[in-house]
């Protein structure tokens, strides 16, 4: 079979990272977004095609002509946008099959095998609280009627989660879809179509699904990820006078220097440093070539590469990127007062997180001075800094 990865959007919802990074190449405990779905995939399909559009060179340096035993192409995305857009020009062959996947979600392998090995076609669903933000299938013993994308009244509850399984003639379909309201080509529009001359099966989520589609969502993943860990994985050096309490995975290169506490599990990639006197809280995960200094506190935090925590810093429930620099005595708070849900600032709009706790989100190459101040949910942006003693309100 083949498997088709919709890889080219810009990821505004995910900006600052996205700025800098594909929001597909964003990365999870060292592997990218597409790379944690391919692990799942390889022994499922012989190939793959990943759509790209923004930033395309970057796929390429990041992910080689070769997954495991799946054979890895590139289809460039043309002006036209949308996921119907996407694939209309993928070349095929006449009624082979082939698996659709979104890049923002990373599906579990048992998932996948219950799509790929049923005897229809078909999609992932699963039960939700809030309907009126999916699209949802109308269904009738487990197969779909037709898919509505977010209705205001409500039809059902089971929203569509993609992994779609389609013949090749879904491809053609989408080359007669016109443009949505969203002024994109809608791939949900071609599903309909094909649910008309294709009995197509809703197959029900029984596990955890991961979906990527804000920055704090990387929070969402360390909690997963690492909540699995069940056992320690030491590939480089710590020093003596080091208390772990919980699991923790040391890349080559890394180092926990003396005096330093880690509670709960943790991710450390390569060439990374932690220490001396450092206290790392569980759900944190360190990226290549980062150093966590001396008497610096962080708690369930993604921090990318090659960043610098250096000393006297305190850092919960937060979103770090790639190659910045936090000042001496960097604080970020992480609760309202009023014990409401923190929002944060999305393309000119107040989003609600849905978490209790969150603190701030900081673009690539961002440089603080000293003793810097940071309300939850606040958001630094690419290439910016802060003055000595400055607040962020």
């Amino acid at each position: 079979m083949k498997a088709i990865i919709l890889a080219s959007g810009e990821g505004s919802r995910l900006r600052p990272l996205t700025n800098t990074t594909p929001k597909p190449l964003l990365k999870i405990l060292g592997k990218s977004l597409i790379e944690h779905n391919l692990e799942n995939l390889w022994w499922l399909v012989e190939e793959c095609i990943i759509v790209v559009k923004y930033m395309p060179e970057t796929f390429k340096e990041s992910i080689w002509k070769q997954y495991k035993n799946i054979s890895i192409s590139y289809h460039l995305q043309g002006e036209e946008n949308g996921t119907a857009a996407a694939i209309k020009d993928i070349k095929h062959e006449k009624n082979e099959d082939i698996l659709v996947l979104y890049w923002d979600t990373i599906y579990p392998r048992k998932e996948l095998e219950k799509v790929i090995q049923s005897n229809n076609y078909g999609c992932l669903v699963k039960h939700v609280e809030n309907p009126e933000i999916y699209g949802i299938f109308e269904q009738e013993n487990g197969f779909a009627l037709r898919v509505i994308e977010k209705p205001e009244n409500f039809v059902w509850n089971l929203a569509n989660m993609a992994a779609y399984k389609f013949n090749s003639s879904i491809i053609e379909m989408c080359k007669k879809v016109q443009i949505s309201t969203r002024w994109e080509y809608e791939i949900t529009d071609a599903l309909n179509t094909f649910i008309q001359y294709n009995p197509f099966q809703l197959h029900t989520i029984e596990s955890d699904l991961l979906d990527i589609g804000y920055a704090w969502n990387l929070l969402d993943a360390n909690t997963l990820f690492l909540g699995n860990l069940s056992e320690s994985e030491i590939h480089w050096s710590i020093e003596e006078n080091v208390h772990i309490d919980g699991n923790i995975i040391l890349e080559a290169g890394a180092i926990i220097k003396s005096g330093t506490y880690i509670e709960w599990n943790c991710y450390f990639w390569k060439d990374s440093a932690i220490g001396p006197n450092a206290y790392v809280r569980g759900n944190t995960s360190l990226g290549d070539w980062s150093k966590i200094g001396f008497a610096v506190e962080v708690k369930n935090s993604y921090i990318g590469e090659n960043t610098k925590i250096p000393h006297l810093s305190y850092l919960w429930d937060s979103i770090i990127w790639n190659n910045v620099n936090l000042g001496a005595w960097f604080k970020v708070a992480n609760l309202r007062h009023d014990k409401k849900n923190i929002r944060v600032m999305i393309k000119w709009k107040l989003i609600d997180s849905w978490k209790h706790k969150l603190g701030c989100i900081i673009g690539d190459k961002v440089k603080t001075w000293v003793n810097t101040l940071i309300y939850p949910g606040r958001v630094l942006e690419t290439g910016t800094g802060t003055n000595p003693w400055e607040i962020i309100k």
